[in-house]
């Protein structure tokens, strides 16, 4: 799978500890409310802020300004329990597109063999302290399969770094071995690095390799804007949604004007299915959940820059605004136009996307998410309450045999609980079996509905008695 594969968290808000959390295909997160599952979308919502700020001296970008994805405050609201003596860590492993080549610029230059490492699956790892003027880095470590490349702080009278591997040696330039400085925000090895080493220079391609997997992460937040009677598209490719699925429309608009085509995977003899535009694929789903009869996006005036959304709610009915129809479309269509646009190997993190949707819709949203994992190869992360979205996907695991050739299998889905123990956010992977059964409940995972039915039948003997 192209994607993230793990996950961890050391001393970050609510969580004192996470473990290595596997990160699937889909991923799905439920819990109490505050219990910390938010936290887990934030942390990786931070590293994409961060190494998308201008700001190469801050270690952590926060957020608060304009444009921020998230805002954390400050850094004793993010570490735990408010402790500026604790460290933070974080961990983020993936699997790239293609592997990651390491090579010994010297050894290439005479021709000798240079391969040092080459591998898909990186990992970036960092431990912070935290200082009078926020966070400091203590250590951090990059991994190409099993060579790593750390930047460890030194003790001493300045502030300095050494750059060390566990399979490669790095050759400095004549001179005096002057030490390295603070790395670049929380992850870069600096400038100096080109400059004190003679066979470093491709350090700076694995940082690029970080950055770009990180800039595939998109986020649906689960407050989506009302809808309106009429856009305005001002032209441009955005790069998601929103985070209020405010582009929802401008994205539909902007790959249509691409001709961007997008496929549904292999029907039942194995065969390719056509591709299609997303505003169809969007249009497909709509009516797959029973949500409307036809969906599209049209144009008022001649530039092309004023744009209406109708629907038709059934075969019958007469073509109305989105804004005259239920409120639950308009807050899953940016759900559905996100799984639709994004490219293959993106990371899409939403909350809630089952808000103001029906039981049955949310049971069928699940199928929406399966096939947007498998089919388009989009990894999902879901925050949920739904357990109509987690029956469903008990079923379709159950199944296996889906339709357009696709299959789920357990490898394909990772569920956990996460709970609020004492003062700490606790995480529970819970346990599918081939079949779909969960062998761990977690108690109360969705209330006590045994109780609840117990109370009734108590009330009811009482009034009748």
């Amino acid at each position: 799978m192209v994607g993230l594969t793990s996950l961890r968290l050391q001393n970050f808000k609510s969580w004192r500890d996470t473990g290595d959390v596997r990160l699937a295909p889909i991923t799905a997160l439920f819990g109490t409310n505050s219990s910390g599952k938010t936290s887990l979308l934030q942390s990786l919502l931070l590293l994409r802020q961060t190494s998308e700020s201008p700001d190469r001296n801050r270690v952590f970008d926060l957020g608060g300004g304009p444009g921020s994805l998230i805002d954390l405050g400050t850094v004793v609201d993010v570490i735990y329990g408010h402790d500026t003596a604790s460290t933070l860590g974080v961990s983020l492993s993936w699997d790239d597109d293609e592997p990651f080549v390491i090579q010994d610029a010297l050894a290439q230059a005479r021709k000798l063999k240079s391969i040092i490492s080459e591998s898909a699956s990186l990992t970036v790892s960092t431990e912070l302290g935290i200082s009078k003027i926020g966070f400091d880095v203590l250590k951090t470590e990059f991994g190409v399969g099993d060579t790593t490349f750390a930047m460890t702080r030194q003790d001493g009278k300045r502030v300095e770094y050494e750059l060390t591997s566990n399979n490669f040696e790095f050759v400095r330039n004549p001179g005096r071995p002057w030490g390295l400085p603070r790395p670049a925000r929380f992850y870069g090895f600096p400038d100096q690095v080109r400059l004190y080493y003679q066979n470093a220079s491709f350090l700076s391609d694995l940082e690029l390799r970080f950055e770009q997997r990180l800039s595939r992460i998109r986020y649906l937040g689960p407050l989506r804007n009302d809808p309106q009677r009429q856009y305005i598209f001002a032209g441009g490719t955005p790069g998601d949604v929103g985070q209020r699925g405010e582009l929802a429309i401008d994205a539909l608009v902007a790959s249509d004007r691409a001709g961007t085509r997008v496929t549904r995977g292999r029907d039942a003899r194995g065969h390719k299915l056509p591709a299609m535009s997303v505003q169809l694929l969007v249009a497909s789903w709509l009516k797959e959940l029973e949500l409307i009869h036809s969906f599209g996006v049209r144009p008022l005036d001649d530039r092309s820059t004023v744009y209406v959304v109708e629907v038709q709610r059934s075969a019958n009915s007469p073509a109305v605004l989105l804004t005259d129809v239920g409120f639950g479309i308009s807050q899953v269509l940016p759900v559905l136009v996100l799984l639709a646009y994004a490219n293959e190997g993106d990371t899409i993190l939403l909350e809630q996307p089952e808000i103001h949707l029906h039981p049955a819709v949310q049971s069928g949203l699940a199928d929406i998410l399966i096939e947007a994992a498998l089919a388009r190869k989009v990894q999902v992360i879901v925050e949920s309450h739904s357990e109509h979205l987690l029956a469903r996907l008990q079923r379709r695991m159950a199944e296996h045999e889906l339709a357009r050739g696709l299959k789920l299998t357990p490898d394909d889905v990772a569920v956990y609980f996460v709970d609020y123990v004492g003062a700490e956010s606790r995480l529970h992977e819970l346990r599918m079996d081939l079949f779909g059964n969960i062998e761990n409940w977690p108690k109360d995972f969705f209330g006590d509905r045994g109780a609840e039915i117990l109370a009734s039948l108590e009330a009811r003997a009482k009034r009748t008695a």
